[in-house]
Protein backbone atom coordinates (compact mmCIF):
# COMPACT_ATOMS: atom_id res chain seq x y z
CA UNK A 1 0.00 0.00 0.00
CA UNK A 2 1.42 3.44 -0.89
CA UNK A 3 2.36 5.67 2.04
CA UNK A 4 -0.42 8.19 2.67
CA UNK A 5 0.95 9.88 5.82
CA UNK A 6 4.17 10.25 7.78
CA UNK A 7 4.69 10.20 11.54
CA UNK A 8 7.97 11.63 12.77
CA UNK A 9 9.88 11.12 15.95
CA UNK A 10 11.16 14.46 17.26
CA UNK A 11 14.49 14.32 19.10
CA UNK A 12 17.26 13.28 16.75
CA UNK A 13 14.83 13.00 13.83
CA UNK A 14 13.55 16.53 13.22
CA UNK A 15 15.44 18.45 15.91
CA UNK A 16 19.09 17.95 16.85
CA UNK A 17 18.27 17.68 20.55
CA UNK A 18 19.06 14.03 21.26
CA UNK A 19 22.81 14.43 21.77
CA UNK A 20 22.76 17.63 23.87
CA UNK A 21 19.90 16.28 25.98
CA UNK A 22 21.77 13.05 26.67
CA UNK A 23 24.92 15.03 27.45
CA UNK A 24 22.99 16.82 30.19
CA UNK A 25 21.72 13.48 31.50
CA UNK A 26 25.23 12.01 31.41
CA UNK A 27 26.74 14.88 33.38
CA UNK A 28 24.06 14.70 36.06
CA UNK A 29 24.43 10.92 36.30
CA UNK A 30 28.22 11.15 36.44
CA UNK A 31 27.94 13.58 39.35
CA UNK A 32 26.18 10.78 41.25
CA UNK A 33 28.86 8.21 40.44
CA UNK A 34 26.87 6.39 37.73
CA UNK A 35 29.17 4.09 35.73
CA UNK A 36 28.40 5.00 32.10
CA UNK A 37 30.73 6.91 29.82
CA UNK A 38 29.31 9.43 27.37
CA UNK A 39 29.14 7.11 24.37
CA UNK A 40 27.69 4.25 26.40
CA UNK A 41 25.08 6.60 27.85
CA UNK A 42 24.04 7.73 24.38
CA UNK A 43 23.84 4.15 23.11
CA UNK A 44 21.86 2.80 26.07
CA UNK A 45 19.49 5.69 26.77
CA UNK A 46 18.70 7.09 23.32
CA UNK A 47 14.96 7.05 22.66
CA UNK A 48 14.15 5.78 26.17
CA UNK A 49 11.58 7.76 28.21
CA UNK A 50 13.39 10.01 30.67
CA UNK A 51 11.51 8.62 33.66
CA UNK A 52 12.85 5.14 32.83
CA UNK A 53 16.35 6.57 32.38
CA UNK A 54 16.15 8.16 35.81
CA UNK A 55 14.97 4.90 37.40
CA UNK A 56 17.94 3.09 35.85
CA UNK A 57 20.34 5.77 37.08
CA UNK A 58 18.83 5.54 40.58
CA UNK A 59 19.77 1.87 40.69
CA UNK A 60 23.40 2.71 39.86
CA UNK A 61 24.07 5.67 42.15
CA UNK A 62 27.41 5.42 43.92
CA UNK A 63 27.08 4.13 47.54
CA UNK A 64 28.68 7.35 48.79
CA UNK A 65 25.60 9.30 47.65
CA UNK A 66 22.16 9.40 49.21
CA UNK A 67 19.43 7.36 47.44
CA UNK A 68 18.20 9.32 44.46
CA UNK A 69 14.98 11.32 44.70
CA UNK A 70 13.76 10.43 41.22
CA UNK A 71 11.03 13.07 41.07
CA UNK A 72 13.39 15.89 42.05
CA UNK A 73 16.12 14.58 39.74
CA UNK A 74 13.74 14.42 36.77
CA UNK A 75 12.48 17.94 37.46
CA UNK A 76 16.03 19.30 37.57
CA UNK A 77 16.92 17.31 34.47
CA UNK A 78 14.08 18.96 32.53
CA UNK A 79 15.22 22.39 33.69
CA UNK A 80 18.85 21.71 32.77
CA UNK A 81 17.87 20.39 29.35
CA UNK A 82 15.73 23.44 28.63
CA UNK A 83 18.63 25.69 29.58
CA UNK A 84 20.95 23.76 27.28
CA UNK A 85 18.51 23.86 24.37
CA UNK A 86 18.08 27.63 24.67
CA UNK A 87 21.83 28.04 24.29
CA UNK A 88 21.43 26.85 20.70
CA UNK A 89 19.60 24.11 18.86
CA UNK A 90 19.37 23.24 15.18
CA UNK A 91 16.88 21.34 13.10
CA UNK A 92 18.08 18.09 11.56
CA UNK A 93 19.33 18.90 8.09
CA UNK A 94 16.52 18.79 5.55
CA UNK A 95 13.65 18.98 8.06
CA UNK A 96 12.11 22.25 6.86
CA UNK A 97 12.42 21.44 3.18
CA UNK A 98 10.87 17.99 3.73
CA UNK A 99 7.92 19.38 5.68
CA UNK A 100 7.34 22.03 3.03
CA UNK A 101 7.40 19.34 0.34
CA UNK A 102 4.86 17.27 2.27
CA UNK A 103 2.60 20.29 2.56
CA UNK A 104 2.87 20.86 -1.19
CA UNK A 105 1.86 17.23 -1.77
CA UNK A 106 -1.02 17.57 0.71
CA UNK A 107 0.38 14.54 2.54
CA UNK A 108 -0.66 14.47 6.23
CA UNK A 109 2.12 14.30 8.79
CA UNK A 110 2.49 14.41 12.57
CA UNK A 111 4.95 14.02 15.42
CA UNK A 112 4.88 11.10 17.88
CA UNK A 113 7.42 11.67 20.66
CA UNK A 114 8.16 9.92 23.93
CA UNK A 115 9.01 13.30 25.45
CA UNK A 116 6.62 15.61 27.31
CA UNK A 117 4.83 18.45 25.54
CA UNK A 118 6.81 21.12 27.39
CA UNK A 119 10.08 19.82 25.94
CA UNK A 120 8.61 19.40 22.46
CA UNK A 121 7.25 22.94 22.46
CA UNK A 122 10.66 24.31 23.45
CA UNK A 123 12.66 22.43 20.81
CA UNK A 124 10.17 22.99 18.00
CA UNK A 125 9.88 26.64 18.92
CA UNK A 126 13.63 27.25 18.99
CA UNK A 127 14.12 25.62 15.58
CA UNK A 128 11.10 27.27 13.96
CA UNK A 129 9.36 23.98 13.14
CA UNK A 130 6.36 24.40 15.44
CA UNK A 131 4.00 26.06 12.90
CA UNK A 132 4.17 23.05 10.57
CA UNK A 133 2.38 20.75 13.02
CA UNK A 134 -0.54 22.63 14.53
CA UNK A 135 -2.46 20.15 16.68
CA UNK A 136 -0.64 17.16 15.19
CA UNK A 137 1.91 16.93 18.01
CA UNK A 138 1.35 13.76 20.04
CA UNK A 139 3.29 13.13 23.25
CA UNK A 140 3.51 9.75 24.96
CA UNK A 141 2.84 11.03 28.51
CA UNK A 142 -0.51 12.40 27.31
CA UNK A 143 -1.41 9.38 25.20
CA UNK A 144 -0.38 6.90 27.89
CA UNK A 145 1.72 4.72 25.59
CA UNK A 146 5.50 4.92 25.27
CA UNK A 147 7.70 3.51 22.51
CA UNK A 148 8.55 0.66 21.94
CA UNK A 149 4.81 0.12 22.46
CA UNK A 150 2.82 0.92 19.29
CA UNK A 151 0.01 2.87 20.95
CA UNK A 152 1.46 6.34 20.36
CA UNK A 153 1.73 5.73 16.62
CA UNK A 154 -1.75 4.20 16.45
CA UNK A 155 -3.08 7.29 18.20
CA UNK A 156 -1.35 9.59 15.70
CA UNK A 157 -2.63 7.58 12.72
CA UNK A 158 -6.19 7.71 14.05
CA UNK A 159 -5.93 11.47 14.52
CA UNK A 160 -4.73 11.82 10.92
CA UNK A 161 -7.54 9.57 9.70
CA UNK A 162 -5.10 7.19 8.01
CA UNK A 163 -4.90 3.42 8.46
CA UNK A 164 -1.67 2.32 10.22
CA UNK A 165 -0.72 0.17 7.23
CA UNK A 166 -0.72 3.32 5.06
CA UNK A 167 1.52 5.30 7.44
CA UNK A 168 5.27 5.70 7.36
CA UNK A 169 7.30 6.26 10.53
CA UNK A 170 10.61 8.15 10.60
CA UNK A 171 12.79 7.26 13.59
CA UNK A 172 16.38 7.37 14.83
CA UNK A 173 16.26 5.09 17.89
CA UNK A 174 15.70 1.39 18.49
CA UNK A 175 12.58 1.87 20.70
CA UNK A 176 11.04 4.06 17.99
CA UNK A 177 11.82 1.59 15.23
CA UNK A 178 10.32 -1.22 17.28
CA UNK A 179 7.20 0.84 17.93
CA UNK A 180 6.73 1.58 14.24
CA UNK A 181 7.10 -2.06 13.29
CA UNK A 182 4.73 -3.15 16.07
CA UNK A 183 2.20 -0.62 14.78
CA UNK A 184 2.28 -2.26 11.34
CA UNK A 185 3.73 0.78 9.59
CA UNK A 186 6.48 1.30 7.03
CA UNK A 187 9.55 2.34 9.02
CA UNK A 188 12.37 4.60 7.86
CA UNK A 189 15.51 4.42 9.98
CA UNK A 190 17.99 7.23 10.50
CA UNK A 191 19.75 4.85 12.88
CA UNK A 192 22.52 2.98 11.04
CA UNK A 193 22.24 -0.76 10.59
CA UNK A 194 25.13 -1.26 13.02
CA UNK A 195 23.83 -1.73 16.54
CA UNK A 196 20.33 -2.84 15.56
CA UNK A 197 19.03 -6.37 16.18
CA UNK A 198 18.78 -8.37 12.97
CA UNK A 199 15.02 -8.79 13.33
CA UNK A 200 14.66 -4.99 13.24
CA UNK A 201 17.31 -4.24 10.61
CA UNK A 202 15.73 -6.68 8.16
CA UNK A 203 12.36 -4.90 8.28
CA UNK A 204 13.18 -1.18 8.02
CA UNK A 205 14.23 1.16 5.22
CA UNK A 206 17.58 2.76 5.97
CA UNK A 207 17.95 6.41 4.93
CA UNK A 208 21.11 8.48 5.22
CA UNK A 209 19.22 11.66 6.10
CA UNK A 210 15.94 13.51 5.59
CA UNK A 211 17.03 14.60 2.12
CA UNK A 212 17.20 10.90 1.21
CA UNK A 213 13.67 10.38 2.51
CA UNK A 214 12.40 13.18 0.32
CA UNK A 215 14.05 11.54 -2.69
CA UNK A 216 12.61 8.13 -1.69
CA UNK A 217 9.10 9.60 -1.60
CA UNK A 218 9.64 11.10 -5.05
Amino acid sequence: MPIAALIFDLDGTLVDSEAPGLDVLHQMAANLGAPWGREEMHACFGGVPMARCVSTIAAHVSPQHQPLDEVAFLKQLRLNMATRFREGLDEISGATSLLQALQARHMPFAIGTNGPREKAEITLGITGLRPYFGERLFCAPEVGSFKPEPGLFWHAAAALGIAPSACGVVEDSLPGLQAGLAAGMEVFSLHPRQGLPAEVAERVHFIADLHALSAWLD
